[in-house]
């Protein structure tokens, strides 16, 4: 008997801010990526496009919207007050999958390389709009979101990130 299970690939549409993660079920889910928009190099602040895989998953069980400082959790649990205090921090929490960009000299290499850039999905404060750009380049999502897909991926998944699917 053979195994007909398909290793399941993401793919991020740029465009209707979703990302859809493709096997055996299909699940959608409502993302934030960019301000910026879409763009390739360091320090551009865009999300970068193409071929990539999930090269690292940090923060298994962690409690949700446990925060993440230099990819690792600082112990804090994030909150109003937490927020208040912290005004101006870019807020990672909950998961990170970790991206490597696949093509050489568009999404991996000198000045272009998505690992390096520290793009990331992550979970986001819930308060945070979703299906807006609004990101400093990676791929947020809501904290439920974020930890069902990392329990369902592992390390080497592909994703694809397009402007549109369209």
């Amino acid at each position: 008997m053979t195994d007909t299970t398909k290793p399941p690939y993401i793919v991020v549409d740029i465009a209707t801010q979703q990302l859809h993660l493709i096997g055996d079920v299909i699940h959608r889910y409502s993302i934030s990526t960019a301000l910026n928009g879409a763009g390739e190099q360091q320090g551009s602040g865009c999300t970068p496009r193409g071929k990539h895989r999930i090269a690292q998953k940090i923060g298994a069980n962690q409690p949700c919207n446990s925060v993440f400082v230099g990819r690792e959790a600082t112990g804090e649990i994030y909150d109003a007050a937490l927020a208040a205090q912290f005004p101006n921090r870019d807020w990672i929490l909950s998961r990170i999958l970790w991206l490597d960009g696949l093509e050489p000299a568009f999404n991996q290499g000198a000045g272009c390389d998505s690992h390096a850039r520290y793009i990331y999905i992550h979970g986001t404060p819930d308060t945070e709009p979703m299906g807006e750009a609004r990101s400093h380049g990676c791929i947020r999502m809501r904290n439920a979101d974020v930890i069902e897909l990392f329990d369902l991926v592992e390390v080497g998944t592909v994703l694809n990130i397009v402007e549109s699917l369209a």
